[in-house]
C-alpha cells in the first residue's frame, strides 16, 4: 500500500528568460515522491487564472492529488522572476503575495493531515501568516498522533528568521538542510559554531530530539545523524546538466524511506542515487 504524504507549502512558476519553468521546493517534492510510488496531497493556493489551471495540470500529470489545494480569486499564482546574469548565475525574485501564502485551514485539510504517514513543509511555505497558521495546525495535529514530521528548510532570503527557523525545527522529526544552511540553522537553534559540521548535526538533533538529521553536501554527498550515531554517504557519479530540483528528489527519497523503515544507511544511498539521476537531466522533475 503507498505510504500517504501531505506536502504543505509553494507551487509556482519559474518565469526564466526562455520561459516559465514549473517550481517552488514544495510542488517539487510533491512530484518526485508521487513518482517514487507515495500517495501525495498537495495542501498549498493558485490563483484563478491560466497560470493556476497549468499548475494544478503538472501536479496531476505526475499522479499528485490536488483536492487540498484552494483556488483562490484575490490572489495570483506564484512567480520567480529569473534574471540570468554573464555566466548564466541566475538571480531570483519571489513574487509577494501570492495565492499559496493564503490558503486557509478548513475541514477537508484537517481529515487528509489525520489519515497522512507522513507530513512535508519548509520555512518559505510558512511565509503567509494564513499558510503559516495552517501548517502549525497542522503540525499539532501530526505531533499528537505521532505522524513524522520532514522539514526541509531550504532558506530563502529574506523569508526566515531565527525565529521562524528555531520553531520549525523544534516541531518536526526529520530535519533536511544542506551544507551552505548548517552555519544558519545552527546559530538560529543556539548551536556554538565552535563545533566542527557533524558535532553541530548531533547536537540539534539531541537539542530537539530528532529522529533523523540530514545535510547534504551537493556532489560530496550527505550525512546522516540518529540516535545510534551517524551514516556518511559519497555523491554518486552523475554528468550534471542541471541541479534544479535534485534537492527535493534527495527529500523525496528519504521519506519513501523513512516511511519504508529502511535500513537508514540504504535509504542515505538511495537518496543521493536519485539526486544524482535528476542531476543528468534538465528540469526540476524529470519526464
Amino acid at each position: 500500500m503507498s505510504k500517504r504524504i501531505v506536502a504543505m507549502g509553494d507551487g509556482l512558476w519559474d518565469l526564466f528568460p526562455d520561459g516559465p519553468r514549473f517550481g517552488g521546493a514544495t510542488a517539487n517534492f510533491a512530484c518526485h515522491t508521487s513518482r517514487l510510488g507515495g500517495e501525495v496531497r498537495m495542501v498549498s493556493g493558485v490563483g484563478k487564472d491560466d497560470r493556476g489551471k497549468d499548475l494544478l495540470a503538472v501536479y496531476r500529470k505526475y499522479g499528485v492529488r490536488t483536492e487540498l489545494v484552494q483556488e483562490l480569486s484575490n490572489y495570483p499564482t506564484g512567480t520567480v522572476e529569473v534574471e540570468l546574469a554573464e555566466g548564466g548565475m541566475p538571480t531570483f525574485t519571489i513574487g509577494e503575495n501570492a495565492a499559496w501564502d493564503h490558503w486557509q485551514w478548513n475541514d477537508e485539510i484537517e481529515r487528509g493531515v489525520c489519515s497522512a504517514d507522513a507530513l512535508y513543509f519548509g520555512t518559505l511555505g510558512q511565509r503567509g501568516e494564513s499558510a503559516k497558521e495552517g501548517i502549525r495546525r497542522a503540525l499539532a495535529i501530526a505531533l499528537e498522533r505521532g505522524i513524522p514530521r520532514i522539514l526541509d528548510v531550504n532558506l530563502r532570503s529574506p523569508f526566515f528568521d531565527d525565529s521562524l527557523i528555531r520553531g520549525s525545527v523544534a516541531v518536526c522529526s526529520v530535519l533536511k538542510l544542506s551544507d551552505e544552511e548548517l552555519d544558519r540553522v545552527a546559530r538560529a537553534c543556539e548551536i556554538p559554531s565552535s563545533e566542527s559540521e557533524l558535532e553541530r548535526l548531533k547536537m540539534i538533533r539531541e537539542k530537539f530530539g530528532l529522529r533523523w538529521v540530514v545535510m547534504t553536501e551537493g556532489a560530496e554527498g550527505a550525512t546522516l545523524v540518529l540516535e545510534k550515531g551517524s551514516v556518511r554517504q559519497p555523491g554518486a557519479p552523475a554528468k550534471v546538466v542541471d541541479t534544479v530540483g535534485a534537492g527535493d528528489s534527495f527529500t523525496a527519497a528519504l521519506t519513501i524511506g523513512l516511511l519504508e523503515e529502511s535500513d537508514p544507511s540504504e535509504v542515505l544511498e538511495t537518496a543521493c542515487q536519485v539526486a544524482a539521476e535528476v542531476c543528468s537531466h534538465a528540469g526540476a522533475v524529470p519526464q
